[in-house]
C-alpha cells in the first residue's frame, strides 16, 4: 500500500521502517490524512506475523513540528455550525475529534509489538506525544536536537496523552510539571536524564540503533502502566502534600488564573494519577475539549500561531515595497529598555551601536546585555560558543 505521508518497508529481520516524509511540506506535521494513514499502518504491523516490531523516523532533516494547528480551526468551524443546531451534539463531536489522536496513539501503544521512535532534529507537540506512546525512543548527538511540548504557549495543552504520560515517565514530578507548564524544549542529554528518551546515539546510526533495540529484544512491547501491579506515582504522600499545593500556588502566581490551558495541565496531571491509565486519558480528553471552547485558547491560537505564520509570510505587506534586510542599527538610549532592544537585535545577528549621554551610560547598557547572556548560559539556554 502507498501513502502520502509515509513510506513503509519491512527488512529481512522483520523490522518495519516507517518513514514520515510529507513531500509537499518543508516540515512534517500531523494532519487528518496523517492520522488516517498511521491508523492503517498500525493495523498492518499488528496483522503481519512476519513483522517483529517497527521503527518510526523522519525522512527530513528534522522529525516534526507537531500537529497542524490549522486543524483546530476546522474543528472550531464544525463545532460552531453544529452548535447552532444542537449544542450538546456539537460538544460531543468536539470531544470525539479532540480524542482522535489520543486513541490512535493508545492503539499503537497497546498493539502488542514494539515501536521505537528514532527522533532526528526537532520533535515538538503531537510528534513528542507520538514518541512517548512508542515503547522506546532514541535521540541524536546533534546540537540542534530538541524535544518538547510547547502547546501551553498558544493557549492549549498537550492533549494527546502528553499530560498523562510525562508525569508517569519522569521520576521527579516537579521536573515533569515544569516541562509541561513552561512548554520548554529539551536537549537530548536532558531528555535522557528525565527518562523521556532511552539513549542518545550518533545521527548516522540512529535508525540502525533503533532497529537493533528490537532485534536484540531490548524493547518491552508492554508499558509499565499496562502491567499488573503497576503503581502510579503517589499523590497522597508526604512528598505529594508538599508538592501539589505549591504547584497550584505557583500557577496562580504566574498566570493570575488567566490561562485555561495551564490550569488544565495542573488538573490533568493531578487527577490522572488517581485513576487507571485509560481513564486518565479520558480525563485529559475532557479537559482538552473544555479548553478548546474558551475564548482565551481561540485568541491565543489565532494571534500567536495562525496570524504569526501569516505575518512571517508577508501578510499585508505592501506589494510595491521591496524587502530589505537590516544589518546594522543604532539604539538611542542604553537604559533598561534600550539595552533590551540591543540584546534581542544582537541575538538576531544584527550589529548594534548603543548611544547614550556619556560612555559610562553606554557601557552600562552593554554590560546589561552581557549579564543576560551570562544568565542564559548558566540556565543552559545557550552555549559558550
Amino acid at each position: 500500500m502507498t501513502y502520502n505521508n509515509f513510506t513503509v518497508a519491512t527488512d529481512d529481520d522483520g523490522i518495519c521502517l516507517i518513514t514520515w516524509d510529507q513531500k509537499e511540506r518543508s516540515m512534517n506535521v500531523i494532519t487528518v490524512e496523517w492520522m488516517d494513514e498511521l491508523d492503517k499502518i498500525v493495523d498492518h504491523v499488528m496483522a503481519d506475523d512476519a513483522i517483529k516490531g517497527a521503527v518510526i523516523t523522519s525522512g527530513k532533516s528534522t522529525f516534526s513540528g507537531g500537529a497542524d494547528i490549522t486543524m483546530l480551526n476546522g474543528m472550531y468551524e464544525v463545532f460552531e455550525a453544529e452548535k447552532q443546531k444542537d449544542e450538546k451534539n456539537a460538544v460531543q463531536m468536539l470531544f470525539d475529534n479532540a480524542g482522535r489522536l489520543t486513541w490512535l496513539f493508545r492503539k499503537l501503544e497497546t498493539s502488542g509489538k514494539p515501536f521505537v521512535s528514532a527522533i532526528n532534529g526537532t520533535c515538538m507537540g503531537g510528534a513528542t506525544e507520538l514518541s512517548l506512546a512508542c515503547h522506546a525512543r532514541l535521540g541524536t548527538d546533534d546540537e540542534k536536537w530538541r524535544m518538547g511540548l510547547p502547546e501551553v504557549k498558544i493557549g492549549i495543552f498537550p492533549g494527546a496523552g502528553g499530560t498523562v504520560r510525562v508525569p508517569r515517565m519522569v521520576a521527579a514530578m516537579q521536573s515533569a510539571l515544569m516541562m509541561l507548564m513552561q512548554g520548554s524544549s529539551l536537549k537530548a542529554i536532558r531528555a535522557k536524564a528525565m527518562g523521556l528518551i532511552n539513549d542518545v546515539v550518533p545521527a548516522k546510526k540512529l535508525v540502525a540503533s533503533a532497529k537493533k533495540l528490537i532485534t536484540d529484544g531490548a524493547v518491552d512491547p508492554v508499558k509499565e502502566w499496562d502491567k499488573k501491579g503497576y503503581r502510579v506515582p503517589r499523590v497522597y504522600s508526604s512528598a505529594g502534600s508538599q508538592l501539589w499545593p505549591a504547584v497550584g500556588g505557583n500557577y496562580r502566581k504566574n498566570t493570575h488564573d488567566n490561562y485555561p490551558g495551564a490550569k488544565a495541565i495542573v488538573k490533568v496531571a493531578y487527577e490522572s494519577l488517581l485513576v487507571p491509565f485509560d481513564t486518565a486519558l479520558k480525563v485529559e480528553q475532557r479537559y482538552f475539549t473544555q479548553v478548546l471552547q474558551t475564548n482565551e485558547a481561540r485568541s491565543m491560537i489565532r494571534s500567536l500561531f495562525i496570524s504569526m505564520q501569516e505575518l512571517n509570510k508577508g501578510a499585508r505587506r505592501p506589494a510595491d515595497v521591496p524587502q530589505k534586510k537590516i544589518k546594522k542599527i543604532g539604539v538611542l538610549g542604553a537604559g533598561f529598555m534600550g539595552a533590551g532592544f540591543a540584546y534581542v537585535s544582537a541575538k538576531a545577528g544584527i550589529e548594534v551601536i548603543l548611544i547614550d549621554r556619556d560612555q559610562e551610560a553606554a557601557d552600562k547598557g552593554k554590560a546589561h546585555c552581557e549579564d543576560l547572556e551570562k544568565k542564559a548560559l548558566q540556565k543552559g539556554r545557550t552555549t559558550q560558543e
